[in-house]
């Protein structure tokens, strides 16, 4: 006997199936239509190429659920339960809908696969496997929200319609099964687990003689909620299914570094974002493929901080404005920044965690830029301590108001060679302002040249030539102001035919080496310590005395999260004798920002709000004697804030080059 099945057993009048689809078809067609035409006209030309790279990326976090379990922080079981409940309802609803496929196949197509060994082992056994998965997928999903849901989560009445209304078709399906292997005796139920005991459950509870008629009257009810289901998928939440792979698809390929586009000064009608229409297609397209499950809030410095940022908060309100878009609400003209909320988009450091978090490559960052240059580009509305800033970069090159330093303070009593206009050198080390301009971050300079110097590298400065990069300008939102820079210091490296730059700021590191591309410039550009590292390994430089002390090692965001440059650091802490390393919960990938990114360096705030201070915290909580960091800005938010924080602890705060070099030690 060849195993297989009547696929439409007990079903009279089939043809009343094809016409309860077309409707359902057409309000789900028209559904993602509506969604696609609110997205805008057309993608960007950079995210239309490599196909390749994008169909691996669909794979890898589709298929893979590389970032669902919260790949981009230490995985907590509370993480994992998530991931696999996730994976549970994804792998189990695709294998029932490609189970669905070759029912279509065998009936509609006449291709007759539903017999055989393909038959027992995929459409009885794989699917009744597949839809005991997703059983208890729901289940799990629905305990979560029930008993344990994470404070990041929200509970709307469209969770409790939407996963119980998934759990009835799943409880309809195996009804369906068990009633069929009843009514027929079915030789090849075994194959069915799941059925099997369904089957045996319903006759022991159902006359014989009516285990026909039920199923008849079951399976049109099954069909009217499927249909019903997919019908209304386009308008909830489960529109993911297919907004976010199309999302993983398009998301951006080029380094973290480069993704705010640069605006065509000359070409522009206006600066930034204030309506909808002026985001990108794959933006507005981002806010539909949201899942909700708010791990850009959990991982957000600014929110946990206190402050009135949440990034999933934000995707929200863009959200409602996109819908009320598609309605044609009148209250769709209100300008983008302003329902967002000023204080919300000034309370971003741009560490892009809430990036890194989301499992559907949202672009949080650049639509809070965007809003920004609107604000500070149309408007000229920014806060006061910012616009200070602001000015110094346009007067004095660096944006430290009142600061009477000059660029080569910190190399007084040291030979270091200022490269003049037609002169070179293997390296121009370029120190940035944070680094020239804060006296404590001279240490960590004079540190590099002497390591530098011992292992006879050849490199100069710029001196009084070098000008602050523009990232805090670009940051802020001035882009005017930051391209000015970008075009005044590619003349000066040119002038001095530069090629290899090194930088103890990963600030800098990210405009000179992804940003400064945009204008037709390529530097090889290299942090501190990635040079250090090199210069360990290679034997050209070894580590003064023993540390003899724990050491934590705080991941600057543009560094780690911008430029991926996470193992070189730890191998030059490491390189020192006698130190042990101690990982912080939140390090590499998921390391929690300083809060001197995005401008913030340069605003006032409360103690007990400031991001720095909580990152103190979680250092100390490690036992660590060093906090290590390699970050100008990090280096001045995290020693304040460890000072603050310590009580009569011992503990310091150094640079990698300080602590390669012997600094505060004999």
């Amino acid at each position: 006997m060849n195993p297989t099945r009547e696929v439409y057993w007990n079903i009279a009048n089939i043809w009343v199936m094809y016409v309860l689809l077309a409707p359902a078809a057409a309000i789900f067609i028209h559904g993602f239509y509506r969604h696609m035409r609110a997205w805008g006209a057309s993608l960007p030309a950079d995210r239309r190429g490599k196909v390749g790279q994008r169909l691996t990326s669909v794979a890898k976090y589709v298929f893979g659920q590389a970032r669902v379990h919260g790949a981009a922080r230490a995985p907590t079981l509370r993480h994992y339960y998530a991931g696999a409940f996730h994976a549970l309802l994804f792998f189990g609803f695709l294998g029932l809908f490609c189970g669905t496929l070759v029912v279509m196949a065998h009936e509609d197509f006449g291709l007759r696969v539903m017999q055989g060994g393909f038959y027992l082992w995929f459409q009885s056994l794989a699917l009744d496997l597949c839809g005991l998965a997703a059983l208890v997928g729901l289940t799990m999903a629905l305990a979560r929200r029930a008993f344990f849901k994470p404070e990041r989560l929200e509970n709307t009445l469209q969770d409790w319609l939407v996963a119980p209304a998934l759990l009835l078709i799943l409880c309809q399906g195996f009804t369906l099964e068990g009633l069929r292997i009843a009514a027929t005796n079915d030789p090849w139920a075994s194959w069915s687990p799941v059925g099997a005991v369904a089957a045996r459950a319903l006759a022991a509870s159902v006359p014989a003689e009516s285990l026909r008629p039920l199923h008849a009257s079951l399976w049109w009810f099954h069909l009217v909620t499927v249909l019903a289901l997919m019908a209304a998928l386009p308008y909830t939440k489960l529109r993911h299914v297919f907004t976010a792979p199309l999302n993983i698809y398009f998301r951006p390929l080029e380094a973290r570094g480069a993704v705010l586009t640069p605006i065509d000064l000359d070409a522009a009608q206006s600066f930034g974002v204030k309506t909808l229409e002026q985001f990108s297609f794959k933006a507005l397209m981002d806010l539909d493929a949201c899942t909700e499950c708010g791990r850009c809030q959990d991982a957000c410095p600014a929110h946990a901080s206190g402050k009135p940022l949440s990034p999933k908060k934000l995707i929200f309100d863009l959200r409602d404005m996109l819908r009320e878009k598609r309605g044609g609400g009148a209250q769709n003209t209100d300008a983008v920044p302003d329902r967002v909320g000023e204080s919300a988009l000034w309370a971003c450091t741009t560490c892009m965690a809430c990036m890194e978090a989301c499992p559907v490559f949202i672009e949080h960052v650049p639509k809070i830029v965007d809003m920004r240059r609107y604000l500070v580009m149309e408007e000229g509305r920014l806060p006061d301590t910012m616009q200070q800033s602001v000015r110094s970069l346009e007067s004095r090159g660096h944006p430290f108001p009142g600061n009477t330093m000059s660029r080569t303070d910190w190399c007084k009593g040291l030979d270091v060679r200022i490269l003049a206009e037609d002169e070179s050198a293997e390296y121009l080390y370029w120190v940035g302002c944070a680094t020239a301009m804060n006296a404590r971050n001279h240490s960590t300079a004079r540190s590099l040249v002497a390591i530098l110097k011992e292992a006879g590298v050849d490199f100069g400065i710029l001196g009084d030539d070098e000008h602050c990069t523009g990232d805090p300008a670009r940051r802020i939102g001035n882009e005017y102001l930051f391209q000015t820079l970008a075009r005044q210091n590619i003349e000066t490296l040119k002038s001095r035919s530069v090629k290899k730059i090194i930088t103890t700021c990963p600030h800098c590191l990210n405009s000179l080496k992804n940003e400064y591309a945009a204008f037709g410039t390529q530097f090889e550009v290299v942090h501190h310590s990635q040079l250090l590292a090199d210069l360990v390994a290679s034997g050209r430089y070894t580590p003064r005395g023993e540390l003899a002390a724990s050491v934590t090692f705080h991941d600057p965001c543009y560094l780690g999260r911008y430029n991926g440059v996470f193992d070189e650091p730890r191998a030059t802490i490491a390189a020192v004798p006698g130190t042990s390393m101690i990982e912080m919960e939140r390090h590499r990938e998921a390391s929690f920002c300083c809060g001197a990114g995005g401008g913030r360096m340069w605003m006032e705030e409360p103690m007990e709000n400031r991001v720095g201070n909580l990152r103190a915290r979680q250092a100390l909580d490690t036992g660590a004697g060093v906090v290590g960091v390699g970050c100008p800005f990090c280096m001045a938010m995290l020693e304040e804030a460890v000072n603050t924080e310590k009580g009569d602890r011992d503990v310091k705060v150094y640079d990698i080059a300080e602590i390669l070099h012997g600094v505060g030690r004999a």
